[in-house]
């Protein structure tokens, strides 16, 4: 084998491999920069497909790959964080994203009057100053302004090495016979753009190759539209894998995505067909890079523009495909696994791993739910212990069981988004939040704790005196306050709350002090009875220690707070 030919081989080769590094570089460095910005996103969902349909497409403009994002939407649909009817907005929009890609490929085709811009000219200082970004800046926003740069930098370099490559054989036979065969064969030239995207997992970089053969001047046009509709249907294949093991609307959002991309193959493929038989000198015209940027920009916002009003279609379409479990397979199901377990473990779904911002912002309203759960269990069990109630009493240990699933579950999650590319702020709150999910953890079982306390009292027909009541339940009432500010501070990384929280902590201690003390003093006289006496002051110890750990959450806020304004 020719050297030279072995030097290009791997030149293409070296070049492929930059180009995907270097857009996983980039996307991965606006994904840091916009994590902020993700929840708030999602939250626009709820308001109409339009606007579905423009986070769909900001969202995949940043991570770079519609495959990635409905990956991230089968994984929000299996956890109950967004319907079928929003999906399929962000679905539709996903493709418009896509192609923001292959205008950043095109760049060095526009013309002589922007040679300036060609990738070969500035690349390598693109790289050479992110590169100074990231590894001698010490503000995040420019570490992650660097890896943007250093991304960018890198994928036109890839570019550049592929097309360097291959420009020595582009007079060769092979490669018109080549797309000769491909554009007079619909169905081959999209099984081709399938097979080639779901191998590289990103309809962008497969978008990205078609673009440098093109920019040889060897892609007849009829090829590259065939070809492009085969890769909007093969960026499926990662979102349909995916979905395996999750629910049955998970499974819908994805067959989704494939009914979509097939549907625009099969109009925009027919109506192409029908236009290179009546203009066959178009069909083998030699297409440029820009060319098919524009092709397949306009592909994607007419596909949006013609399904966006028969989403509701898609939508009952995938539910034929998908259909519900009988009543006896959902009774199986139920009976096989703890219910609450089962739908617990949507929660956090792997998938949305897929966008680290949003994981985690998903991990922060779990560790929400949770501290709310103990919260509740806060006012069961004081009303357990002082009222002798045994439905709180059962409602504490329902609750507990909760809490304790949550415990599990977010400890495995967080270990996973911990080991994600997130910025030092995310790491820092991810720390806190393990700190977090251990205090909420021992606060449900101090109620706990008074639950057995209720129950003995119960079993053994001891009551407290009304003075005896009146005084827990003035504790009780600043443990609640001070808790649920604990948490609010946590969801909202709020000083104000996490201050009171503080400020509390120290009224709850120099009151249980002094009841503590009075107690003693009415058992030495001999106004309470012992047993009623030991019961009395485990139950202050208990509404004790929960404002303790109340005060833990509240201090990891404020460690968040200097972090964030130094």
């Amino acid at each position: 084998m020719d050297i030279e030919l072995v030097g290009n081989l791997f030149m293409f080769a070296g070049g492929i491999g930059m180009f995907l590094y270097g857009m996983n570089i980039m996307a991965d460095g606006m994904q840091k920069s916009a994590g902020s910005k993700m929840k708030q996103l999602i939250g626009y969902l709820t308001r109409n497909r339009l606007l579905a349909v423009l986070v769909g497409a900001f969202i995949t403009a940043i991570i770079q790959s519609s495959g990635a994002t409905t990956v991230m939407v089968v994984g929000f649909v299996n956890a109950g964080l967004m319907t079928l009817v929003q999906a399929v907005g962000v679905i539709m929009g996903a493709n418009i994203g896509t192609t923001i890609t292959a205008w950043i490929v095109s760049l060095g085709q526009l013309g002589d009057a922007v040679k300036v811009l060609k990738p070969e000219f500035y690349a390598p200082l693109l790289v050479g100053i992110g590169a100074i970004l990231v590894l001698f800046s010490k503000k995040p926003k420019k570490k992650m302004l660097g890896e943007i740069i250093v991304g960018i930098g890198l994928l036109f370099l890839g570019l550049s090495f592929m097309s360097q490559s291959i420009s020595p054989y582009t007079d060769a036979p092979i490669f018109s016979k080549a797309f000769e065969v491909v554009g007079s064969n619909p169905l081959l030239g999209i099984l081709i753009g399938i097979i080639v995207t779901a191998l590289l997992q990103s309809s962008s970089a497969s978008v990205g190759i078609l673009q440098t053969l093109a920019i040889n001047g060897v892609v007849t046009t009829n090829a590259a539209v065939f070809i492009t509709l085969g890769q909007n249907i093969g960026s499926c294949v990662t979102a349909i894998i995916s979905s395996a093991g999750t629910t049955r609307n998970a499974k819908r959002a994805a067959c989704m995505h494939l009914l979509f991309n097939i549907a625009g193959a099969v109009i925009f493929g027919t109506a192409a067909f029908i236009l290179f038989i009546l203009r066959p000198s178009l069909a083998v015209h030699n297409i440029t890079s820009v060319e098919i940027s524009l092709f397949h920009t306009f592909f994607n916002i007419m596909c949006t523009t013609i399904m966006m009003p028969f989403g509701g279609l898609l939508v009952k379409l995938s539910g034929m495909i998908i259909r519900e479990k009988s009543q006896d397979e959902e009774n199986a199901t139920l009976e096989a696994s703890d219910s609450y377990a089962a739908e617990l473990s949507r929660h956090f779904d792997n998938r949305i791993l897929e966008q680290p911002s949003v994981a985690v912002n998903r991990a922060l309203s779990e560790v929400v739910i949770m501290g709310n759960l103990a919260l509740d269990n806060i006012k069961y069990s004081a009303k357990a212990v002082i009222n002798n109630d045994q439905d709180m009493i059962d409602k504490v240990i329902e609750t507990e069981h909760k809490v304790d699933l949550y415990e599990k579950y977010l400890t495995e999650y967080l270990i996973k988004v911990n080991n994600l590319s997130i910025t030092e702020e995310q790491h820092l709150m991810i720390n806190n939040l393990f700190h977090a999910i251990i205090d909420i953890e021992r606060v449900s079982d101090h109620a706990e704790n008074m639950a057995d306390l209720a129950k003995y009292k119960i079993e053994n027909g001891i009551t407290f005196s009304q003075h005896a009541m009146e005084e827990l339940k003035a504790l009780y009432e600043k443990v609640v306050v001070s808790f649920s500010e604990a948490v609010k501070a946590r969801e909202k990384l709020s000083r104000i709350a996490a201050e009171n929280v503080c400020r509390i902590e120290d009224e709850v201690d120099a009151m249980e002090e002094e009841l503590r003390n009075k107690h003693i003093e009415r058992l030495s006289s001999g106004l309470c009875k012992p047993s009623n006496g030991v019961i009395f002051l485990d139950t202050l110890s208990n509404f004790e220690r929960m404002s303790d750990h109340a005060n833990n959450l509240a201090d990891c806020v404020l460690e968040e707070l200097e972090q964030k304004n130094r």
